[in-house]
Parts: structure tokens; sequence; C-alpha cells
């Protein structure tokens, strides 16, 4: 961690910035910090149930919020997920669905992969008919330099099975999930 702060001291003063001064001493600690924060999953374990009652629709949910850090300019993007399957033998405690997110999305990242290891994961675990996530997120490193187009969100999605295979249980997902919203 000590190296950490020093190279952080070290960038800012690069910069310019006073690190000495009673409101900027602890900048370089709290600056690592957030970086550690961002970037470090709580851990989980996943937990299933058998299905029971043998449900055999969507399971959606929408607007799981997930922070990442783009890994080729170290800023954050941000936005939400929506995750859905069509359970096979097993259904997953719904809690479990925003833990994963938060999972992939708590490293250095571009939402292309986050967004296919998200469903890889899911499908590997869970054996469901068919898993789906779509991703819309705000990219700092497009609104805040370079083009500087704030607003602009980028939307991705992956599919498996069902909802990648049959053209009504994937039109249906995109109904239900607000994609196009």
């Amino acid at each position: 961690m000590s190296r950490a702060i020093g190279a952080a001291e070290a960038l800012l003063e690069a910069f310019g910035m006073d690190t000495s001064s009673e409101a900027t001493k602890r900048t370089p600690e709290r600056m690592v910090s957030a970086y550690q924060e961002l970037l470090t999953p709580r851990t989980f374990d996943l937990t299933t149930f058998p299905n029971d009652e043998d449900y055999d629709e969507l399971l959606i949910q929408r607007d799981i919020a997930f922070v990442s850090l783009c890994e080729h300019h170290a800023l954050p993007f941000t936005g939400k997920a929506t995750v859905g399957y069509l359970p096979g033998a097993r259904i997953v405690g719904l809690s479990k669905l925003a833990r994963v997110v938060e999972m992939f999305s708590r490293r250095p990242q571009v939402q292309e992969r986050l967004t296919k290891q998200i469903t890889t994961w899911l499908d590997d675990r869970l054996s469901p008919r068919g898993v789906g996530v779509v991703m819309r997120a705000e990219h700092t490193c497009m609104t805040l330099r370079g083009v500087q187009a704030p607003g602009t969100t980028t939307l991705t999605s992956s599919l498996r099975g069902a909802l990648l295979s049959d053209e009504r249980t994937r039109a249906e997902f995109f109904s239900l999930g607000g994609a196009a919203r």
C-alpha cells in the first residue's frame, strides 16, 4: 500500500499539485483507497436452489448499477445492467445476479468483455436454458476528455442458449429488459 501511495503522490506532484498542505497531504492515500475500492469486488458464494416449481419463463433483473474502470484510461465508467435467464434445473438467489455484475466490473475492464464475462459465468454455473446480459454505460474517458460528449452511453449485449437462438425469446428478453430505453 505504501508503494501505491508514494506513486500516487509522485503522479499528483508531477502534475503540479501541492501535496503538503493540510487539505491535500492525505490526497494520495485517499486516491489509492478510492482505486482499491473500485478494483475490489466483495466475495460471495453463488447460492442456487432446485427449480422445484419447474419455472420455465424468463427471470430478469433490471437496473443493476455498476462502476468499472476503463483499462485504457484508468477512468471510471458507470451504468446499469440487465441480467436475465431461462432457468434449467436450478434457480439462483436473486441478490447473486447483482453480485456477479459487481465481481466482473470491479477490475480494469472494457464494456464488451464485461458483458460477455457475466453471461459466460452465469451460463457455466447455472446451466440455464438461456441467459442474456445488456449493459448501458457512460464512459468518462469519452465524456470528460477526448471527444467530450457528455450523456453519451454505450450499449452492449451478450446472449446464450434460447435467448440467442429463439427469436421470440430474444425479443421478449429485450422487451421486458427495457434495452431500448
